[in-house]
């Protein structure tokens, strides 16, 4: 039972603004901007890496409040080109937020990601600290072994035992030690049809397992060929160079630079992306970050529960 009723997401809109930022001789960055010109800023960050921004992510964000930002990282959605990995990093993409800001003369901004969203809203934070008023995470992912381990290997195939089958059984058995290394050998093979169903392969395990009910149109959505190019090749490309950082768990290690920054943590009880150990693990290095577990809940945004805690959450800070 739960204490009040859930909270929905604001009505659609459209962007009263939205243009491509050139970021270097090879990417242009697609952003859009919704709700009050005037208003307050806030960035939403997808995830993946790789997974682009949809319309819906604008309704999470009061419109008559929030001046609503969104972009696609490189690669990722519409920014140009599709699907490109070459100059291609979480620095990369820290620069690009700065830079992003710098364009659309925001002086601080609220930060609001989940998944991978979360990972890199908390390096440029942790870079950025004076730009960011506040940070709403959702489903926290630290980019450590531990985790890679878990969602590929010891945790999540036990329960997602069906599909586990399908996405270990396309690797012969003396390289599922290392899932990442064998789907990156084989998406950088040359051979196209190979890649094609690896990718595939790929990002329909993450969609089966994204929530605690299987949503089937996510299932179909992913398996695209156009969508696995880029969320499934971008996520590998991150994923068997670590994210891109110095040391394991290197986001915790400088959670103290998070210091000054207030924030929301929501996490769904049964995340099996990102075990809830993950946001435990960030709210006792950030005291000054709500945390919130959403007992009937998974991983994704669109479970009920966790939308209305995200909206809540940006509702908290409107107020406020």
């Amino acid at each position: 039972m739960r204490d009040a009723p859930l909270r929905g997401l604001y009505p659609d809109i459209e962007p009263f603004d939205s243009g491509f930022l050139t970021v270097s001789e090879r990417h242009a960055i697609y952003y859009e901007q919704c709700g009050n010109p005037e208003g307050q800023p806030a960035l939403f960050v997808h995830g993946g890496p790789g997974g682009g921004c949809e319309t819906g992510d604008r309704r999470f964000f009061d419109p008559e409040h929030y001046r609503i930002i969104l972009f696609d990282q490189r690669g990722a959605g519409r920014s140009k080109p599709h699907a490109c990995v070459e100059e291609n990093t979480t620095w990369h993409l820290v620069a690009d937020m700065e830079r992003l800001r710098e364009h659309l003369d925001v002086d601080r901004w609220l930060l609001f990601g989940g998944s991978w969203g979360s990972t890199l809203s908390l390096a440029y934070a942790e870079t950025h600290p004076g730009r960011v008023t506040a940070l709403i995470l959702r489903g926290i992912f630290l980019v450590r072994q531990a985790e890679f381990d878990f969602y590929y290997l010891h945790g999540t195939p036990r329960v997602y035992a069906e599909a586990a089958r399908q996405f270990h059984g396309f690797i012969p058995e003396d390289e599922r030690h290392d899932l990442i290394a064998a789907y990156h050998k084989r998406i950088t093979s040359g051979d196209a049809e190979l890649r094609r169903e690896a990718l595939r392969q790929w990002a329909t395990w993450e969609a089966e397992s994204s929530s605690l009910q299987r949503d089937p149109e996510r299932v179909e959505k992913f398996g695209t060929a156009e969508f696995a190019e880029a969320f499934a090749g971008i996520e590998l490309h991150y994923f068997s160079n670590r994210g891109f950082f110095e040391v394991d768990g290197q986001l915790l290690r400088d959670a103290g630079r998070l210091a000054s920054i207030p924030g929301a943590i929501v996490h769904g009880r049964y995340d099996m992306v990102c075990p809830l150990e993950n946001a435990l693990l960030l709210s006792e290095a950030w005291p000054l970050a709500d945390f919130n577990v959403v007992e009937d809940a998974g991983h994704s945004s669109s479970e009920p529960g966790i939308a209305s805690a995200l909206v809540l959450a940006t509702d908290r800070f409107r107020e406020s």
